[in-house]
């Protein structure tokens, strides 16, 4: 069973451009349940049925694993058995029917578009920090991009005309993400006021720079956003990734397809991008509770 891990790692390092971090993950996930069902004294990949990963997925559970390593792990094996059946090393795949989302998963923190719209607010200084903010934190909201991803943004990510960005996702996969007129407005007011303060007459592709014309990190980031979220009173409910979750939730509940959302925010599999379907089957619920008269 560890030979074909070693092969199914392989496949994905070469053949799919998987990151090393990722990589690292799914082994060690996908390591573990291996290691759990040879101690079942189960020595072949076709003796694993459905009954023995949701045993072994309530074990995890159990153990104080949270719903993110949890699903994670019924992610990889997934894919593994994917792998598995494609290859005709097994005939069928257990994990297949096992929806992590609807029985393990916490459902990701967003805020409404009221909270949002006083976080995005909060740099309302006229200083180069203050216009730099204020970019970042609208270009967060407009487009989904993770922290990692605005990190890597250069000058040349941007299609200006357009209104597009070019982002490069998990895998280095690139993908195209709308702007929207309102964010492409403040960038341009940090690109022609704030950005050439930072650099002091040096050169840099980066997109967003700290005070010393270097790119932010992901800690300058979340500092930034711990602040105004402080500010705003919104304090220990938002971090970076609340933009993205926020972003995927307000565009379906704006009526968007999930297809368009799973393609804006970069997800492989539409079963990620579904997660925010329950998000909004969850507001729609306490609508209900709170105005209906038997709610």
């Amino acid at each position: 069973m560890n030979l074909l891990l070693d092969e199914y790692m392989n496949y994905l390092a070469m053949e799919k451009g998987v990151s090393l971090n990722t990589l690292e993950a799914y082994s060690r996930d996908i390591g573990r349940f291996l290691a759990f069902i040879e101690a079942k004294g189960l020595k072949g990949i076709q003796d694993i049925s459905s009954d023995h990963v949701i045993t072994y997925l309530g074990m995890q559970r159990r153990q104080g694993l949270s719903s993110a390593s949890v699903n994670r792990g019924v992610t990889a094996i997934r894919g593994f058995y994917r792998y598995l059946v494609a290859e005709k090393k097994v005939d069928e795949n257990p994990v297949a029917h096992i929806e992590s989302s609807k029985a393990w998963m916490r459902l990701p923190d967003t805020l409404t578009r009221e909270e949002m719209t006083r976080l995005i607010e909060a740099p309302s200084g006229e200083g180069p920090s203050d216009l730099r903010d204020a970019a970042m934190l609208e270009l967060l909201y407009a487009t989904g991009l993770r922290v990692s991803e605005l990190i890597d943004l250069t000058t040349n990510s941007i299609n200006w005309q357009a209104g597009y960005l070019i982002a490069r996702g998990k895998g280095n996969k690139e993908r195209v993400v709308p702007i929207g007129r309102t964010a492409l407005a403040v960038l341009n007011l940090y690109m022609e006021k704030s950005r050439p303060e930072f650099l002091k007459g040096k050169e840099s592709g980066i997109l967003f720079l700290n005070r010393f014309g270097r790119g932010l990190t992901r800690q300058g980031i979340w500092k930034i956003v711990r602040k105004y979220a402080t500010q705003v009173g919104l304090a220990g409910k938002v971090h970076p990734h609340t933009f993205r979750h926020s972003f995927a939730t307000h565009l379906l509940e704006g009526g968007a397809d999930l297809r368009s959302v799973q393609a804006m925010l970069g997800h492989a599999d539409i079963a990620t991008t579904q997660v925010y379907t329950h998000v909004t089957r969850e507001r729609l619920r306490e609508v209900h509770r709170k105005f209906h008269p038997r709610g």
